[in-house]
């Protein structure tokens, strides 16, 4: 806890090359020959996108138990490109080798990567728990229907430390909150419970970044290691940290090096590219009937699992007079809207990556309420792709 900080930081150590690669090459095996693999993640997995840590030599923590203020540059989390080990592990996942990652962040990289949080289809299954909370999600206490915003989240903490109210409200009209766990506040029930559940599931959990000091979270990879020692073989415990950590003599292989320096190798030796970042959105469509009979056009912005992400600044209907600028973004055409209707639109973002406006046109059917399109920003390139999900 930031409390036990101290203002020597812990050494760092780094793995001779050769050690690095023979621990990743063993990492990799057993990848391989897992059939419920999980990651567990903290603050380190992020420093390379120039997210500051916590314990380390100039952890936001060893820096408050100094008595000092951080001086040097750091990267927004809005804007910070998620690492090569955030995209190895959406790789992974994408591949069907990582059944759950488990991460003490609140970045919202993991989201923003492409992790997914919840599996399409008929069975839907979690893919993600985010145990301290996302500062990019709020919620509805009263309804329980999540948000996703392309900006800060974060409660006001006007009347006290435990008010995580954030100043919005919900479709029901009910206050929204912060999804952020501050010390001394209990872990969110539904994704502790499901880390839980697969960490009793796992013949290999993987660490990468974390200190393992803060309780409850580290009690997850520390369960999985004491049912090692009642069941012979199984499962394994690996750690990537510079630090050493408290469950280093209960792990099988340990690794002190950059998770970005591990993940890099493992892949290679999984033969298995890592993908670059790209920064996928999608926006519903529907053409509807409001309740004063009059046609309606609405356009929302969602995650994978139907979440509202909030990542327009403004939307503009060319054949519609007005710009609009705050969500729920609804446009009422004059005369209805008929089969075979071309409606342009123009999209404006937050712009945390210098996307630009994106102009394109959604041809109306009346037999579709509701069309869905995929859109893929490149930083790299600054160019915006386009494509129908025809699934929907």
């Amino acid at each position: 806890m930031a409390w036990t900080a101290s203002a020597i930081p812990e050494q760092e150590f780094c793995e001779p090359l050769h050690d690095l690669e023979s621990k990743a090459e063993k990492l990799a095996e057993k990848i391989r020959q897992s059939k419920h693999f999980i990651a567990f993640t903290g603050a380190g997995i992020s420093t390379s996108a120039g997210i500051p840590d916590f314990r380390g030599p100039d952890g936001n923590w060893t820096l408050r138990a100094q008595g000092k203020t951080r001086t040097g540059p750091t990267t927004s989390t809005l804007q910070a490109i998620p690492t090569l080990t955030h995209m190895a592990l959406v790789e992974l996942q994408n591949r069907g080798f990582l059944k759950y990652l488990i991460s003490q962040n609140c970045d919202g990289l993991h989201r923003r990567s492409g992790i997914l949080p919840l599996c399409r289809g008929s069975h839907k299954q979690e893919h993600l728990s985010e145990l301290h909370g996302n500062s990019n999600r709020e919620y509805c206490k009263s309804c329980g229907k999540d948000y996703i915003r392309d900006f800060r989240a974060v409660g006001t903490y006007e009347k006290s430390d435990d008010d995580h109210r954030t100043g919005r409200k919900c479709v029901c009209g009910h206050d929204l909150h912060d999804s952020i766990i501050n010390f001394g506040e209990s872990l969110p029930e539904i994704p502790l419970d499901l880390a839980r559940h697969h960490a009793k599931l796992t013949d290999l959990c993987l660490v990468l970044g974390s200190s393992l000091t803060v309780t409850p979270a580290n009690e997850i990879p520390e369960s999985v290691a004491l049912r090692r020692s009642r069941r012979a073989l199984e499962p394994s415990l690996v750690i990537c940290n510079l630090q050493k950590t408290p469950l280093d003599k209960l792990s099988q292989i340990r690794v002190f090096s950059k998770t970005d320096d591990l993940m890099a190798r493992v892949m290679d030796k999984l033969e298995i590219p890592v993908p670059s970042f790209i920064l996928r959105r999608r926006v519903n469509i529907t053409v509807e009937e409001n309740e004063r009979g009059k046609c309606q056009v609405n356009v929302l912005g969602i995650d994978t699992d139907g979440t509202p992400v909030s990542f327009l600044k403004s939307v503009r209907l060319l054949t519609h007079r007005r710009l609009l600028t705050k969500e729920p973004f609804r446009f009422m055409p004059h005369g209805g809207v008929e089969t075979g209707t071309k409606l342009d639109f123009e999209f404006e973002f937050m712009g945390h990556y210098c996307e630009p406006k994106l102009m394109f046109t959604h041809e109306y059917d009346d037999n579709i309420g509701k069309s869905l399109y995929l859109l893929e920003y490149d930083p790299s390139t600054g160019r915006w792709t386009i494509a129908k999900d025809e699934e929907e």
